[in-house]
């Protein structure tokens, strides 16, 4: 056994059936008692029935959460929270809300319960990503980790299928990028293959029948298992292009997620071949890449960033803004092949290598 670095994150998670019942108990529990519950407009009812199921544990709503977490949201929510004087946060719904949720954290440090209703993930991380000014940008703080995450398996049962899809692959992003993180060890490696198997095996089930409960346990639980995995390492570049172009241009979450993971997989491959290979071999494929291109397809996601709104004059813009800070990666970035790989998935042509045209041509390497 090679020598390892491994930091376990400080927060409890409720996993079950009708577990958001447990919400007024985990208010307690931390010894809390004005609760403002936050949610994305299309979840105000559910946010507004657990405030009322709260009673006196509640302070208030704040529903108006947006995708890629804009810092005016923030800035609202905070005015809505000093009125009531709030002493923790509730998020109940996906990224969207998460992110608020963190966001506020970050400036207050209150405690967060968070209840998933997708498979983001992104609750089990101690990473924020933020809008201002039209970019995007991240940070690591551990301010930002709940302290509770309470998943609800019949809260899922309604989400969409496409949606349920397109939310799996960004948390299977989360763990395939851990397989080749800097910070890669023994626990974050077993529990991404663990994570990626749940959610290989849940997501095709799901398709077929968006209510079985036990496909949706699968997903929840392999959405959490990947989260936890960025969580405890990094970030490398399919993450990187996808808050960039996600961000910069508008593009929805996790269907940007879905578009680019095989692309940014064929990148990194050669570098990571090793570690990658558990990968596509659980895939059926030769390549982790073209294996879950191939889930894509077979599930129906989408495959282009221009089916998603993207075109062809902004990619220039968005390889800039990908090259632009150096940070960790299996394989140096160089601006000609990071442009090719943004091409091939504006296009949605099936994933390959993308440094081929930059050697011969002999382009400079933007080292991690």
């Amino acid at each position: 056994m090679r020598a390892f670095i491994y930091t376990a994150l400080p927060v409890r998670v409720i996993f079950g059936r009708g577990t958001i019942s447990r919400v007024a108990d985990e208010v307690r529990r931390l010894g809390l008692n004005r609760a403002l519950v936050l949610s994305t407009p299309p979840q105000a009812d559910q946010a507004g029935k657990l405030s009322t199921e709260l009673a006196q544990l509640s302070a208030g709503v704040f529903t108006h959460a947006a995708m890629h977490t804009p810092i005016e949201i923030t800035e609202q929510a905070l005015q809505v929270a000093q009125r009531s004087n709030v002493d923790c946060l509730i998020a109940v719904g996906g990224g969207s809300t998460t992110g608020l949720s963190k966001a506020f954290a970050l400036r207050t440090d209150l405690p967060q319960i968070v209840v998933p209703t997708t498979y983001a993930g992104s609750e089990a991380t101690p990473i924020l990503g933020q809008l201002e000014q039209g970019q995007k940008t991240t940070l690591r703080d551990l301010k930002v980790l709940p302290e509770v995450i309470i998943y609800d398996i019949e809260l899922t049962l309604t989400l969409p299928a496409a949606l349920s899809v397109t939310s799996g692959i960004n948390a299977m992003a989360h763990a395939a990028e851990a397989l080749y993180s800097s910070g890669a060890n023994p626990v974050t490696t077993q529990l991404a293959l663990n994570g990626l198997a749940a959610l290989a095996g849940a997501l095709p089930k799901i398709i077929c029948d968006p209510t079985d409960g036990e496909a949706r346990s699968d997903a929840l639980y392999g959405a959490w298992a990947c989260g936890t995995c960025l969580g405890s390492v990094g970030m490398a570049l399919h993450h990187k292009l996808c808050h960039v172009v996600a961000g910069s241009f508008d593009l929805p979450h996790s269907e940007t997620h879905t578009v680019i993971l095989p692309h940014a997989l064929a990148y990194n491959e050669p570098a990571a071949k090793e570690a990658l290979r558990p990968l596509a071999t659980m895939l059926g494929a030769p390549t982790a890449a073209q294996g879950l291109f191939d889930l894509a397809r077979k599930l129906n996601a989408p495959r282009s960033l221009k089916e998603l709104g993207m075109t062809h004059e902004a990619l220039d813009l968005a390889t800039d803004l990908a090259v632009s800070n150096s940070y960790p990666n299996p394989r140096p970035l160089d601006r000609a092949s990071i442009r090719a790989l943004l091409e091939e998935a504006l296009e949605g042509r099936p994933p390959g290598p993308q440094a081929k045209a930059a050697q011969d041509q002999g382009q400079e390497s933007v080292h991690a």
